[in-house]
């Protein structure tokens, strides 16, 4: 969802700038400090499922990580030409899942401002399963959910740890988002197409 539908630079700008603000004044560290203990907490979590847990955040950090995302929710936005990749599936009458490695509260915040929910017949949670989407078991796991034919489903990600993990279980078509964030650097990769627009898969 993050990256893929969504614009990155909402969750870049909690994490790398509102959360790391709120930390070095809540606990009187200058914010050097403060960005650097961070980084350091913020790489030992990464790939794991508390890495997207707006409950481990809130225990770890002492901070209300679930108000800072509402306090700027105005940032949140849908990346150029998803909704109308996602209709276009609609119409065709293609079946929509969206997998999320997304905390259902912040899930829950990024429809409510989008409406996007609506072009899904199915929202998987990858907190309800109990492994991050990039972890090894993941995919296999997810077919008691929502059975899929691996060789006829389309997966579209940012995450490259994410895509590799699903084209190794065997999914056949796995994509990638060349610019997650727009104000971000590009992602370039030589196992997997990346889409700068939805447009290059529409017919």
């Amino acid at each position: 969802m993050d990256g893929t539908l969504l614009d990155l630079h909402f969750d870049n700008q909690i994490w790398l700038r509102h959360v790391a603000l709120c930390y070095a004044e809540k606990h009187s560290l200058p914010q050097e400090e403060a960005d650097k203990w961070l980084m350091g907490r913020f790489a030992e979590v990464r790939g794991s499922l508390n890495w997207y847990c707006i409950d481990f955040w809130t225990r770890e950090l002492s901070l209300d990580i679930e108000q800072l995302k509402h306090d700027i929710a105005e940032k949140i936005s849908i990346r150029p030409e998803v909704v109308n990749f996602l209709s276009w599936l609609n119409e065709n009458n293609k079946r929509v899942v969206l997998v999320t490695n997304a905390h259902p509260a912040s899930l829950s915040l990024k429809m409510d401002r989008t409406n996007l929910h609506v072009h899904f017949d199915k929202i998987i949670n990858a907190h309800d399963i109990g492994l991050a989407k990039e972890h090894a078991g993941f995919w296999e796991k997810l077919q008691v959910y929502e059975a899929y034919n691996k060789q006829r489903t389309m997966l579209i990600d940012d995450n490259l740890e994410v895509l590799e993990c699903a084209s190794q279980y065997g999914i056949q078509h796995c994509y990638g988002i060349l610019q997650p964030d727009s104000q971000g650097e590009s992602i370039n990769s030589d196992r997997f197409i990346a889409l700068d627009s939805f447009k290059e898969i529409l017919p």
